[in-house]
Formats: structure tokens, C-alpha cells, sequence
């Protein structure tokens, strides 16, 4: 009789035991997505919103993220909108945003008003360069993957006589400045340049006054419609000069617009190639699972945002974060090993500091990496 009381005893005492200190909660985090998911650069917020989603599906254990979708219609007036609506719609520990540099001068007020971390991957330098805390970057800012892009057809393709052509974004408008300083460090006279309007169509003309130029480089910096849109134009009249893209016409999305046989002659710069043949076995294990979860192929852009909420979402898990300002901080100070790259901050939110470039050989529409540059090689002396 002794040994069934003591037993109840002991049975009695483990539930106690077991109701009285509860399994701890989980961590809930509210990270709505602001990207254009309408407009001309809807291709590119596809990408960058299933980035974020894969992210966000592949959270840590004990981490659980409530999430919605705003479109800022590829606009600066939208992007700012959408982002009020994400924020007045829950606390916000951090917004995966947009990649376009004219919807992110929108948004970087509102997000220090609000004091909410962006992610974004938008190339455009001063936004991580005009002291605001909230900002962090995903992708080398242009300052860094031009030297890239220049430097590879000077040292590589031996050119001496670029053109260069931009567009009238910001984007376009901020890596000019770069592109102009970098090729005048490297000792090289541009041969011809231009402003072209986003929504040009014939280049005819444009790619005429190149030709006569007597330019042996065509470095383009813009978004990718018009960028293909040259490509094309360029070898339907017969110009076979090397092209050297910015990264927005290295996504599959792009080089869908052109023939194989056009892209003979094109490189890019790239911050990391999931689409390139033979790339490293994490980043084409990473290319596979999107394939199979998105059924489209991936680009850089895709990737670089993944790793973005990646980051992030490790930190909630790592650090018990619930507060934006508690992952400013976070972001600030931490490293992540992600899929494509080693992120750190360098004080001023740029995050990632090395790039690729990849070239087609006209067979094709899949790069191969044709030449790595290291944080350090993207510092010109």
C-alpha cells in the first residue's frame, strides 16, 4: 500500500513539475513584403518577393512569421504608400523592400520616422551613405560591383574605348557617377555616352552613334528592359561589340527577351549567378529548391533577398528579437552565413561586398562565371 501511494506521490510531482514550467513560446514576427509587383519592374519584385517567401518558409525552428504582400506599383509615390500601409498594418520587426533606387528614396524616410529596418538589394549607394540607421543593403552597392564591371573589360577584354550608356532612373543616374569616376581612375577615355529615357524602344539611333563612335566597349547601366532591348538592336544591325551589362540583364527574366545567338559578346555584373552553369554546389542546391517551389528559373536578385530575411529571421532566432529596434541593432553587429555570401555590416548598412561577372556564349541563355572579384578587388587604390 506504501509503494502505490508513494508512486502517486512521485506521479503527482512530475505533473506539477511539467505544468508548472511551460515549454517556452514561440517567437512571432511580423515582416510584410513592399516590392513592385505591377509596373515595368514587376519581373524584378517577383524575384525578389519569392526570395523572401522561400526565406520566410525555411524560418528557424520556434520561429513563426506573419506576412502580407504590398505592391508599390513601381512607383516612388506607391512605394512610399505601400510602405505606411505595411506599417500601420502590425509591428514590424524589419520589410524586405524594393530593388528599385526611386521607390527606396521614397521609402528610407518613412522607414526612420517609423524606425523599422528595410532589406533591400537596391544598388543605389546613397542609401546607405546619407546617415540613415535603417537601411540595410543586400547586394554591393553600385560603388562596388562597377569597379566589377569596368575593371573586367579593361584588365580582361583589353578595352580602351568604352561607351557608356545609362538610363534616367536613379538608378541609372547613380551608377553613371561611379562608372565615370571608375573607368577615369583606370586611365581610360570614354568614346561616346548617353542618357536614355527607361521606357525607350527604338535604339536604332542610339546604337548607330555608338557605332560610329568607334567605341570597342558597350557598358550599359539601367534597368533591364532597355538593356535587352540594345542587345537585341545592337546585333539585329550588325554591332558585335562586346556588351558589359549591369545585373538586371543577367536575370533569366531578361535574357528571355533576347535570342541565344544575341547575347554572344554580353557579359554582366552580378552579385551572385544561381542561373550560371557549374556555380558553387550550395548556390545550385538553393537554384534547385526554387525551381521546384517557384517553377521559374532564379536570378541574383532572388537569392540576395533570401539571404536578406534569412539573416534576419536567424537573428529573431538567435537573439529572442520582437522589436524593430531590437533587429536594427542585431543587423548591425551580426554576421550571417548565408547561400550566396558572408554578410557584415560596414557601419553604414552595406551588408555584401563581392561580385561576379558572367558571359553567354551565343549557344545559351545560361551564364558561366567568367571572373570572381573579392571585397578587395572591388577597392580601386
Amino acid at each position: 500500500m506504501k509503494t502505490n501511494l508513494n508512486r502517486r506521490a512521485a506521479g503527482l510531482l512530475t505533473l506539477l513539475f511539467f505544468t508548472a514550467v511551460p515549454a517556452a513560446p514561440a517567437a512571432e514576427v511580423y515582416l510584410p513584403i513592399v516590392m513592385p509587383i505591377t509596373g515595368f519592374l514587376s519581373v524584378e519584385g517577383a524575384s525578389q518577393r519569392n526570395g523572401a517567401i522561400m526565406a520566410i518558409e525555411d524560418a528557424p525552428e520556434g520561429v513563426t512569421v506573419d506576412y502580407e504582400i504590398f505592391d508599390t506599383g513601381t512607383s516612388a509615390t506607391g512605394a512610399a504608400t505601400a510602405l505606411e500601409r505595411a506599417l500601420n498594418s502590425g509591428d514590424a520587426v524589419a520589410v524586405p523592400s524594393t530593388v528599385f533606387g526611386t521607390e527606396m528614396v521614397a521609402m528610407a524616410p518613412i522607414a526612420q520616422e517609423y524606425e523599422v529596418p528595410l532589406l533591400t538589394i537596391s544598388g543605389l549607394t546613397k542609401l546607405t551613405h546619407s546617415g540613415n540607421p535603417y537601411i540595410f543593403r543586400f547586394l554591393p552597392n553600385d560603388g562596388e560591383i562597377k569597379v566589377a564591371q569596368v575593371r573586367y573589360a579593361i584588365e580582361e577584354l583589353g578595352a580602351k574605348k568604352p561607351a557608356l550608356i545609362t538610363d534616367n532612373t536613379a538608378y541609372g543616374q547613380g551608377g553613371r557617377g561611379h562608372m565615370e569616376e571608375i573607368i577615369a581612375k583606370m586611365g581610360v577615355e570614354i568614346a561616346y555616352q548617353e542618357e536614355i529615357a527607361f521606357d525607350q524602344h527604338d535604339m536604332t539611333p542610339l546604337v548607330d552613334k555608338i557605332n560610329r563612335s568607334g567605341a570597342d566597349v558597350i557598358f550599359l547601366h539601367m534597368v533591364s528592359h532597355p538593356m535587352a532591348l540594345i542587345v537585341k538592336q545592337a546585333r539585329a544591325l550588325g554591332v558585335d561589340l562586346p556588351i558589359i551589362t549591369s545585373s538586371s540583364m543577367v536575370a533569366p527574366s531578361a535574357t528571355a527577351l533576347v535570342e541565344p545567338a544575341d547575347l554572344k559578346g554580353v557579359c554582366g555584373e552580378t552579385p551572385s549567378a544561381p542561373e550560371a552553369a557549374g556555380g558553387p554546389p550550395k548556390i545550385q542546391a538553393w537554384a534547385d529548391r526554387y525551381r521546384e517551389r517557384f517553377d521559374v528559373e532564379p536570378d541574383g536578385l532572388a537569392l540576395a533577398q533570401y539571404d536578406g530575411v534569412a539573416m534576419a529571421l536567424a537573428l529573431v532566432a538567435e537573439h529572442d528579437i520582437s522589436t524593430a529596434e531590437e533587429m536594427r541593432a542585431a543587423l548591425d553587429k551580426g554576421v550571417h552565413e548565408g547561400v550566396a555570401k558572408t554578410y557584415k555590416s560596414n557601419g553604414n548598412g552595406d551588408m555584401a561586398h563581392d561580385a561576379d561577372v558572367v558571359c553567354y556564349d551565343g549557344n545559351s541563355r545560361i551564364p558561366t562565371v567568367a571572373k570572381h572579384y573579392s571585397p578587395e578587388d572591388l577597392i580601386l587604390k
